[in-house]
């Protein structure tokens, strides 16, 4: 179980040393750092919607035999950052009997560079970036393994609660946002240079069907996307209304924001 701040995922597979095969997979949009995250608190409607969808989870390891105290369960960004977080686990751990590990920012940075490695051979310089919720990642890696990391606390939900829940986004909140992204890597990022990007999160996904007009198949395989696709496609989201999101049939629910995360302040 992957305890996000934006989502919850499941993952159930045989593995092997040199394989793995899926049994099962999903994913649930539970908003764990909506509303306090800025606070470092999980707020009580965040945690009532985190437990429904971690006995939820439960039950379908339960289906699959599987021992609850073998389940491996991550805790990331909106945890580590929570002054209540012990509160929440503890509950988990008493009513589900399922423990909760809360890793740091460079502990998740290599757990993601170890899920890219099953697609990706690093023959070549590469860097990695995951977009999270409450964080990104930024992994630096070539065929010698991790050359470096980075966790940044620059999560979609984060700054999008940070900014007051913007609807739009105007220049002047452009500029204010990348001022703002600019102050916090404390100028690392230019040890992250290479040709190669690997999207190893949710919104690549977005991208891919924003592009290519169809479902994104997690087939374990590694999918290039045009640059200059790409481009056009974060043009457009960056420059979009709240209501062109709303009616854009290739961005899921939790992606166009404001209209469901606004329930949540």
């Amino acid at each position: 179980m992957d305890i996000g701040t934006n989502t919850f995922n499941l993952l159930i597979a045989d593995v092997t040393d040199r394989s793995f095969k899926i049994l099962y997979s999903t994913r649930e949009a539970v908003l764990l750092g909506m509303g306090g995250i800025n606070d470092n608190r999980i707020t009580d409607d965040a945690m009532s919607r985190a437990l429904l969808t971690i006995e939820k989870f439960a039950q379908i390891c339960d289906s699959f035999n599987i021992d609850r105290m073998n389940v491996v369960a991550i805790g990331t960004s909106a945890l580590r950052g929570a002054t209540n977080s012990p509160k929440f686990l503890d509950i988990v751990k008493r009513e589900f009997a399922i423990g909760i590990k809360i890793i740091s920012g460079e502990d998740e940075a290599n757990l993601i560079f170890q899920g890219v490695k099953w697609t990706h051979d690093f023959e070549k310089s590469a860097v990695i970036m995951d977009i999270g919720g409450g964080s990104s990642e930024f992994i630096h890696a070539n065929s010698s393994g991790i050359q470096n990391l980075l966790s940044l606390e620059i999560g979609v939900s984060r700054v999008y609660q940070l900014f007051d829940h913007p609807e739009t986004y105007s220049k002047e909140l452009q500029a204010s946002i990348l001022s703002y992204f600019d102050k916090c890597p404390n100028n690392q990022m230019h040890q992250f240079s290479s040709d190669i990007l690997i999207g190893a999160s949710g919104s690549f996904e977005t991208f891919y069907e924003m592009i290519f007009q169809s479902k994104w198949k997690s087939d374990n395989k590694v999918v290039e996307l045009p640059l200059q696709d790409l481009m056009r496609e974060l043009e457009w989201a960056v420059n979009s209304k709240q209501s062109e999101r709303d009616n854009h049939v290739w961005i899921t629910e939790i992606r166009k924001k404001c209209s469901q995360s606004r329930h949540y302040k």
